[in-house]
């Protein structure tokens, strides 16, 4: 019987770890010094309005009668634009200048579906044959080596984005990471030695040493994470960086934000509020665990498949959208500002009701890529885009 190596490996990880696998493949040499790119997908359609909102434009509070953010309530307010009281545990971040906002991104195409937003948003080549991911097109362009270069981590993987020929390996964590079945009557980690040589197999043994040694030692994290799915995928993404272990990009999913109906207003207890407490709180801890030192190499930023309708509906939800906000933290990171060409929301402004795109979610990507990764030329990630001008980070050294 032919086995495809794949879905032997993939139908294998996940038990319990066999002692037999070698260690000398650990902690290999990366092949890679620029910075790692830590992409957090806020999976349902995040409400940058509410999140970064436009408390300097009439037209938001029009469309938002009951849950538009009162300028009374924002923080880090500028007349223009302001946060999300909830977002109050990354407001230091903010004003030491290493979380930024971009508003109104968002794809070229808009789509009001979940699964097609969903994977032309990961696919990111619209209009080319082009099937693979764009963090797996990302991370065969860095050259990193290591067996754990590309990590997908939590329990929702968002497999599409490191889809393609470059080794990546998937995990709900760290603690989790081992092959199943392994034993002295089953020796499955040395018959997949002796069958393959090549990857996936053996970037597999290599991962699952790596991960082995990591948890010989526990780890200590130097802040306290909040006791989620996104918080426990953080801490670990921040293990990986802190130990040095090769990471270049690291995947992490943050679902429901999906909210058709009672987004709330801006107090504890509401949805929105919630919500974005809980992503606060998280991203504020990676930020402290992490520290000055790990920061400076460390980039992490938010997509979402797309935004919400300007206006909020009968349920005071808002529906599916099109232009967006993003979040930038990092210790490279120009911050503690919205960058923007801002379009408006006026009536005549809006694109069939959505906020416009005024700037491509790959061209803030791409700036990162080029000032932060050592790219040059995007082709090889987003053909035919390029690098946005806002100045989002300063260039490594």
């Amino acid at each position: 019987m032919k086995l495809d190596r794949r879905k032997l490996l993939c139908a294998s990880l996940g038990g319990l770890a066999g002692a037999a696998l070698s260690t000398r493949l650990a902690f290999a040499a990366p092949g890679y010094q620029g910075d790692t790119l830590v992409v957090l997908s806020l999976r349902g359609g995040f409400d940058g309005l509410s999140a970064i909102a436009p408390i300097g434009d009439p037209d938001y509070y029009r469309a938002r009668p009951a849950i538009a953010l009162p300028k009374s309530q924002v923080i880090a307010g500028d007349g223009t634009f302001g946060l999300h009281p909830a977002l109050a545990p990354l407001l230091p971040q903010w004003q030491a200048g290493k979380l930024a906002a971009v508003h109104a991104v968002g794809q070229a195409n808009p789509t009001r579906s979940h699964f097609a937003a969903m994977e032309a948003m990961e696919n990111a080549a619209p209009g080319t044959s082009i099937r693979t991911g764009w963090l797996d097109r990302m991370l065969g362009g860095t050259g990193a080596t290591g067996p754990l270069a590309g990590v997908s981590l939590g329990h929702a993987m968002p497999a599409r984005l490191f889809a393609g020929p470059a080794p990546d390996v998937s995990m709900a964590s760290i603690g989790k990471f081992t092959l199943a079945g392994d034993s002295a009557k089953r020796p499955i980690a040395a018959a997949l030695r002796q069958m393959y040589e090549d990857a996936p197999a053996t970037q597999a043994m290599a991962a699952l040493a790596t991960t082995a040694g990591l948890r010989a030692a526990p780890y200590q994290p130097a802040a306290t994470y909040p006791d989620t799915d996104l918080g426990a995928a953080l801490r670990d993404v921040a293990r990986l960086i802190k130990t040095r272990s090769g990471l270049a990009a690291a995947a992490v999913d943050c679902g429901d934000w999906d909210m058709h109906d009672a987004l709330g207003t801006a107090v504890k207890g509401q949805r929105m509020y919630d919500n974005l407490t809980g992503l606060a709180t998280a991203l504020a801890a990676f930020a402290a665990d992490l520290g000055p030192a790990g920061m400076a190499s460390t980039t992490l930023l938010t997509i979402s498949e797309f935004g919400r309708r300007v206006a909020e509906n009968a349920s005071h939800g808002a529906d599916h959208g099109h232009g967006n906000a993003m979040l930038l933290l990092g210790g490279s990171v120009r911050g503690g500002k919205v960058h923007t060409a801002w379009p408006g929301l006026s009536p005549a402004a809006l694109l069939d009701g959505d906020l416009a795109v005024t700037t491509d979610y790959r061209a803030v990507i791409g700036e990162i890529l080029q000032k932060r990764c050592g790219f040059g030329a995007l082709d090889g990630v987003f053909p035919g885009v390029k690098p946005s001008a806002f100045g989002l980070a300063t260039s490594r050294s």
